[in-house]
């Protein structure tokens, strides 16, 4: 329905109907149509609010302020700072592996070993997809484990699995392009040795943890692993160019005389710092799990033997500082000596009296057998063990044997020990008692670590200066004109005493079965250095007309080692035909044979 709407004539306004009037009526504005009011608890909750937010904001002011003053100190007052060996390292793995181990020098400060941060391959095994062929691929890359050991690890289904600790960089790369999903590398300290083998048995070795398991690694193990990050370092007393030198030619003789093993020494007559130590054969540290028990034993410190005639040297010694006898003194060798039911021969029999020169440089068993009667048996063991022959060596190696002494030490056993039967020491003890020897009659304790300038060592007398002074004349002219005569090193005045023992076996001794040696000192006329060559069971040939006595074996390495390693140790060759020198070294050899007294 349509509304008309009807103006009036005068006014022109048109007539709103009253429903429309009342809808449009303006609303005050200045006066609000609905007023609010707040109860107590509201009210409360928003003041309880606005006291959170301040206390938050002051928090946060508090700490952004600590941390904006600790970073301004750093930067400008403090300075950065390197981070530490053990703070690159990241920790402990699945494995144990421990953070580090402070590196090894020799005495010149040349690295022996080293922690360097290596990868080793591990695997989740449940996310590997395929393990056959993923053993197949790894096993082409790894030379261990074999590929079945590879499967078995990846086919077990476990969280976790090793598969190859310590991968070089070339194998992880390798592993790394297949994209096997499931593999995973992990990082960690792994012990290296520059070097390999050449210093394997005084070095010994560290397992997969970084744990220290033979040599100076075993024996320094807490002082190794608590100074790796503090910047410590173990220095040695090896010199690794004369460790060199003596392994070398000791690896000649075994080849040459087709023998089992060899041993090397050189040690410092004064303060008894071992310059080197070779046992052979010796391993490659950086592979040890994988050598063989032959191969680890150290037959320098572990191994004990009868070390046959050098041990005259210890008898001429005692006998000569007890005053039992002089040098113009001797005994009559026109016989075999009987000792109940053994017979003492001399090798190199000469049948007649003997002076003390011509039993010490003729090698005379039985000289040296009436020498140890007449000092007797009681002063026989007092000055062995003064000497330091009846005890284990103090070294700093945990491969270290006791001598063998005799069950019972009655009147056969003092006169077979004194030449070099029925007593077994170590190489070490026999280079240590040759030092206290010729060195003025001091024991001085041997050590692989280096000694630092002034560090007080105990030295204590065991023979005079006098008895040491004659047997460096004796110890000389056995090179002269006796049985070592291959050891001599033109220039440097070699003396030292040659030694063939037959090893006992099966309660015999065998024949065919020979322990050689030569210990040596030089120059005598100040002696600086005892060396030693060991050569256990020599085969003769052609050049030594099928003999394997030691002054054919063991003499000829000595001689080599010492023309090398001389000048390497600062010693000057000497005029050997100079008055001084042939006054210093002169012997009266008071021989009954003119041709020997003509000497």
């Amino acid at each position: 329905m349509i509304r008309t709407m009807k103006w009036t004539a005068a006014g022109g306004n048109r007539r709103t109907p009253k429903r429309t009037r009342r809808a449009c009526r303006p609303i005050d504005v200045a006066k609000p149509s609905v007023s609010i009011k707040l109860d107590g608890t509201s009210k409360q909750a928003i003041e309880t609010g606005r006291a959170r937010m301040a206390i938050a904001s002051l928090v946060f002011a508090v700490c952004f302020t600590a941390m904006s003053v600790r970073l301004v100190d750093l930067t400008l007052f403090q300075g950065g700072a390197e981070p530490t060996r053990a703070d690159r390292s990241a920790g402990s793995l699945a494995g144990g592996a421990s953070v580090g181990r402070a590196p090894i020098f020799d005495r010149n400060e040349i690295l022996l070993a080293v922690n360097l941060r290596t990868a080793s391959l591990s695997a989740k095994p449940y996310l590997v997809p395929d393990p056959e062929e993923a053993a197949t691929q790894l096993a082409r890359i790894l030379p261990s484990p074999s590929r079945d050991e590879l499967f078995r690890r990846l086919n077990s289904g476990q969280r976790f699995a090793w598969l190859k600790r310590g991968l070089t960089p070339d194998q992880q790369e390798e592993v790394n392009s297949l994209g096997i999903p499931g593999l995973d590398f992990d990082y960690e300290e792994r012990r290296i040795y520059p070097h390999g083998a050449l210093v394997s048995h005084v070095l010994g070795g560290a397992d997969l943890d970084n744990t220290g398991i033979a040599g100076v690694e075993k024996w320094f193990n807490d002082d190794l692993m608590q100074s790796a990050s503090s910047g410590g370092k173990l220095m040695l007393s090896l010199d690794i160019n004369v460790q060199h030198a003596i392994r070398d030619e000791l690896q000649r003789a075994v080849e040459e005389f087709q023998a089992i093993g060899a041993v090397g020494i050189v040690l410092d007559v004064q303060n008894g710092e071992v310059l080197s130590m070779v046992s052979l054969p010796d391993f490659d540290p950086n592979i040890s799990g994988e050598a063989k028990d032959d191969r680890r034993f150290n037959r320098a410190t572990l191994g004990v033997y009868e070390m046959g005639s050098t041990f005259k040297t210890f008898t001429a010694a005692m006998a000569l500082d007890a005053g039992t006898i002089g040098m113009s003194g001797g005994y009559d060798a026109t016989r075999p000596m009987r000792a109940d039911r053994f017979v003492i021969r001399d090798f190199h029999a000469k049948r007649r009296w003997l002076s003390v020169p011509e039993i010490y440089m003729y090698s005379s068993n039985i000289g040296a057998a009436k020498m140890a009667e007449a000092v007797g048996t009681e002063g026989q063991q007092e000055f062995m063990s003064r000497l330091g022959m009846l005890n284990k060596p103090a070294v700093e190696l945990p491969e270290v044997s006791a001598p063998l002494l005799p069950g019972q030490w009655l009147q056969v056993e003092t006169l077979t020990i004194a030449f070099g039967h029925g007593l077994s020491v170590s190489p070490l003890q026999l280079a240590s008692g040759i030092a206290t020897i010729v060195n003025g009659g001091l024991a001085v304790q041997p050590t692989v670590v280096k000694r630092t300038n002034g560090q007080p060592f105990a030295a204590v007398p065991v023979i005079s200066e006098r008895t040491s002074d004659q047997m460096r004349r004796l110890m000389r002219l056995v090179v002269e004109h006796g049985t070592g005569g291959r050891a001599a090193a033109p220039g440097y005045l070699v003396g030292g005493k040659t030694g063939t023992a037959e090893k006992p076996v099966g309660g015999r001794y065998d024949r065919d079965a020979l322990i050689t040696s030569f210990v040596a000192a030089f120059p005598m006329t100040a002696p600086r250095y005892v060396v030693l060559a060991m050569i256990d069971e020599p085969k003769g040939n052609e050049a030594t007309g099928g003999r394997a006595g030691a002054g054919l074996t063991a003499a000829p390495v000595v001689g080599r080692v010492i023309r090398r390693i001389a000048p390497l140790l600062g010693v000057d060759p000497v005029d050997e035909e100079d008055e001084a020198v042939l006054e210093a070294l002169d012997i009266k050899i008071n021989s009954r044979d003119p041709k020997v007294a003509s000497f």
